[in-house]
């Protein structure tokens, strides 16, 4: 009897090659033309992770699979790769990476993992640690991943109060160049190294700054929303407001939290 993920998986594969076939819209698709509706799919299942909305997290990995059913299907028909070869590939590659699970290599916690991890893949033909970043992700999670990688070669502080104190030097010379009215483009570069230490700090305290600041994102979001609903009740738009009567609303969209 086959396994039951083989069967759900082969007839997901099924549906891709009618629906490629005879639906006017699967056909006309490219690589290029999936590839923003792939993004959107991505962040969808974040905010469904970030809720711990497990039934959505379910919901969104289904349709990240069929984009990734989409993408190889395309690549069979211009017999560049098919999804046999899309699943050979990773699978070589983690037994490669993998040399403490299916090699004779002894690693004693998950950072010896990391650190072999980046030293494999300088073997492997990478002129350097920081390859493996995307020239397109978002700032903060390209800033994030970079320092991850330099630390799997011990390029990193040695403790958090050392990070700290970079923040506030960081803090400093921004406050030095807004004080004597810098240039724009001084300010914006000591506001860049202040937001990389940030970040730095956020790795040693094991936070991710794009989850924390996308939690503050729907933290305003929420309250503000708050604000803007109890305005309308009192037949009131925001400019109408002062600060001080919006900020009765905020404290209590805060104390709903």
């Amino acid at each position: 009897m086959l396994d039951e993920r083989l069967v759900a998986f082969k007839r997901l594969l099924d549906i891709m090659d009618e629906l490629r076939a005879k639906c006017p819209w699967d056909k006309e698709q490219t690589l290029e033309s999936l590839r923003y509706l792939t993004i959107e799919e991505t962040y969808e299942l974040s905010e469904a992770i970030l809720d711990k909305d497990l039934d959505g997290i379910k919901k969104e990995l289904g349709d990240l699979m069929l984009h990734l059913v989409f993408y190889a299907k395309i690549g069979e028909e211009h017999n560049a790769f098919n999804i046999t070869d899309v699943l050979s590939s990773i699978s070589e590659k983690l037994i490669y990476r993998h040399p403490h699970i299916f090699g004779d290599i002894k690693v004693k916690n998950a950072e010896e993992v990391k650190d072999n991890w980046e030293s494999l893949k300088l073997k492997g033909g990478n002129k350097s640690v920081l390859e493996g970043v995307p020239l397109s992700l978002p700032p903060l999670v390209k800033a994030y991943r970079m320092q991850e990688k330099a630390r799997g070669v011990g390029f990193d502080w040695e403790k958090p109060e050392q990070v700290w104190e970079k923040v506030m030097e960081e803090l400093d010379e921004l406050k030095s160049e807004v004080d004597n009215k810098g240039s724009k483009e001084r300010m914006e570069s000591e506001l860049g190294d202040l937001l990389f230490a940030l970040v730095n700090y956020a790795r040693f305290l094991e936070i991710n700054p794009e989850d924390a600041l996308e939690r503050t994102n729907k933290k305003f979001k929420s309250r503000f929303q708050y604000l803007e609903e109890h305005a309308k009740k009192l037949g009131k738009s925001l400019r109408e407001m002062s600060l001080a009567e919006m900020d009765v609303y905020w404290e209590e969209a805060k104390k709903l939290e």
